[in-house]
């Protein structure tokens, strides 16, 4: 396991048993974020990064009972978390890499990753890995439940113009992986990136 592996489970693993707990509040920005996929009855969905598995509920119900839905996580407490939620009845549970999925080409219609961009140590090759496993013209939600300069500020930090989730750089970055960007907002009460998987 890298160095950048063992650092992104130790700092959930630290963090997963109060993480719903510390933002009890998400449950409406996910469910808006979801809904912007345009999922439909029967879709193959995977929540990259699934922590808790807060996703996995609104993706469930956007596509139905004959949909598939995976959550995947990297840090097995995380995972844990989920399941003592009782998400697992939402979606399958994967302890994986988003960097190796274990999936065949083409076998999912949409992505949703909530907070993980910041986490991926090659977002560049990462986001190829996750293009991969994406049909053509499928879709890649990008999400925070708030925005850019609100998360800095709440961790203390100053927001810098080389920022990989500016609107330019993320742009160019999802273009290099085998993404179009279709739309980009970032407000105080959300962060949404949407790209479409190219041909």
């Amino acid at each position: 396991m890298s160095d950048d592996h063992t650092h992104v489970q130790e700092f959930f693993t630290a963090r997963a048993a109060d993480w719903d707990r510390r933002f009890p509040d998400d449950g409406p920005a996910y469910a808006a974020a979801v809904a912007g996929l345009g999922l439909r009855e029967g879709d193959r969905v995977l929540d990259a990064g699934c922590g808790t598995g807060r996703a996995l509920p609104p993706l469930r119900a956007a596509v139905g009972p004959s949909g598939v839905v995976l959550g995947a996580d990297l840090t097995p407490a995380m995972l844990r978390e989920a399941a003592r939620a009782g998400r697992d009845r939402d979606g399958a549970l994967l302890l994986t890499d988003v960097a190796a999925l274990p999936l065949r080409p083409s076998a999912l219609d949409a992505v949703f990753a909530a907070g993980l961009i910041a986490h991926l140590p090659d977002p560049a090759g990462n986001l190829r890995e996750i293009a991969r496993v994406v049909r053509p013209g499928g879709v890649l939600a990008l999400f925070h439940p708030i925005g850019r300069a609100a998360l800095a500020a709440r961790q203390g930090r100053t927001l810098t113009p080389d920022d990989l989730r500016a609107e330019p750089h993320l742009r160019a970055l999802l273009s290099r992986s085998g993404w179009r960007m279709t739309s980009y907002a970032d407000e105080d009460t959300r962060f949404l990136a949407l790209a479409v998987r190219a041909d």
